[in-house]
C-alpha cells in the first residue's frame, strides 16, 4: 500500500556533522545584533526628524553602532546617511518612530537578559526609557491655560 521510504529523513541528523551548528550564544548574539541594528537605524532616521535632539540621538546611536560592532565580531554596522525632513506630519511619523524604537529596544532587552549582556540589557532600558518619555510627551494633551 505504502512505499517504503529509501532515503534518509532530513530530520533526523543528530550525529552528522554535515552542515555548520551555531551555539545557542552566537545565535543570540546574531539576534541581539540585529536587534541593535534595526534600532540604529530608526535612531538615524530621528535625527533628521528631531534636528533639536540630534546630539542626545548621535550620543545613542554611536553606542548602539558599538555594541553592534562587538557583537557582530569587529564588523561595524551599515549607517544610513541623515537627511533632513520638511513638511506636514512629521510629529505624527516622528511619534510612530519613537514607538517603533520602542518596540525595538524591548526586544533588545529580552534577547540581553536571556544572553546575560549586561551592557546590552542597561542600553536596551534606556532606550526604551527615552523613546516611552517621547512618546508621552508627543501625546500629551496641552495644559491648559487659567483666564
Amino acid at each position: 500500500m505504502y512505499e517504503p521510504i529509501r532515503t534518509k529523513s532530513v530530520h533526523t541528523m543528530a550525529g552528522t556533522a554535515d552542515f555548520p551548528h551555531r551555539s545557542r550564544e552566537e545565535e543570540l548574539d546574531i539576534q541581539l545584533a540585529g536587534h541593535f541594528a534595526a534600532l540604529l537605524a530608526v535612531t538615524d532616521e530621528l535625527r533628521g526628524l528631531e534636528p533639536s535632539a540630534s546630539a542626545e540621538l548621535e550620543a545613542a546611536a554611536e553606542r548602539l553602532a558599538e555594541q553592534v560592532t562587538r557583537l557582530r565580531g569587529g564588523r561595524p554596522p551599515v549607517r544610513a546617511a541623515v537627511a533632513s525632513a520638511d513638511g506636514e506630519g512629521l510629529g505624527t511619523l516622528s511619534v510612530g518612530l519613537h514607538q517603533r524604537a520602542h518596540a525595538l529596544a524591548g526586544r533588545a532587552l529580552v534577547v540581553a537578559a536571556s544572553r546575560a549582556d549586561t551592557a546590552g540589557a542597561i542600553l536596551a532600558a534606556e532606550r526604551m526609557d527615552v523613546h516611552a518619555a517621547a512618546v508621552a510627551a508627543a501625546t500629551a494633551e496641552p495644559a491648559l491655560t487659567p483666564r
